[in-house]
């Protein structure tokens, strides 16, 4: 869509795995933990346009589905930025489901300076949710400004 607007886009990221959060926890309906072992891919994405930071996005991939795959870390190996659907097919799931969830609220202080807002700025929050089979495969926090922002949904429709 960048190109589109005769505009240039990339991503910075940063990867690492993690025990997940209580709340990541829950997303991705792994159950409580058994150990202090890490059982998620963490993956921090810095959205540009033009050079400048636009929007902001935690990854979280269970390490249960992904652990030892060539699709292990997101942003590199043989499948590096081909997305979540497209990885997760490599290794044979099939993303047949997304839900997101849109809301606004004030940038957090690190969100703000990531993004270059001001502190106080309104922003629209995004919690997606890739299911195969009804099982979350991958759910993510995505930050954009409000002001600069506009959401738009499409799919097909089901036949009846």
């Amino acid at each position: 869509m960048l190109t589109q607007q005769g505009r240039s886009g990339e991503w910075r990221y940063e990867s690492a795995t993690e025990q997940a959060s209580p709340e990541v926890r829950g997303r991705l309906a792994l159950g409580e933990p058994g150990d202090d072992l890490p059982d998620v891919m963490h993956t921090r994405y810095v959205f540009t346009a033009d050079g400048e930071p636009w929007m902001l996005s935690d990854s979280y991939e269970p390490l249960a589905l992904t652990k030892g795959t060539v699709i292990a870390w997101p942003e590199d190996g043989p499948l590096a930025g081909q997305g979540v659907t497209h990885r997760m097919a490599e290794i044979g799931v099939i993303v047949d489901d997304w839900v997101e969830n849109v809301g606004a609220r004030v940038a957090e202080p690190h969100e703000a300076k990531a993004l270059g807002i001001a502190p106080g700025t309104i922003v629209l929050t995004i919690d997606r949710t890739y299911l195969a089979e009804g099982q979350p495969v991958e759910v993510a926090d995505i930050v954009v400004p409000a002001e600069t922002t506009r959401l738009g949904y499409s799919g097909p429709v089901a036949e009846s």
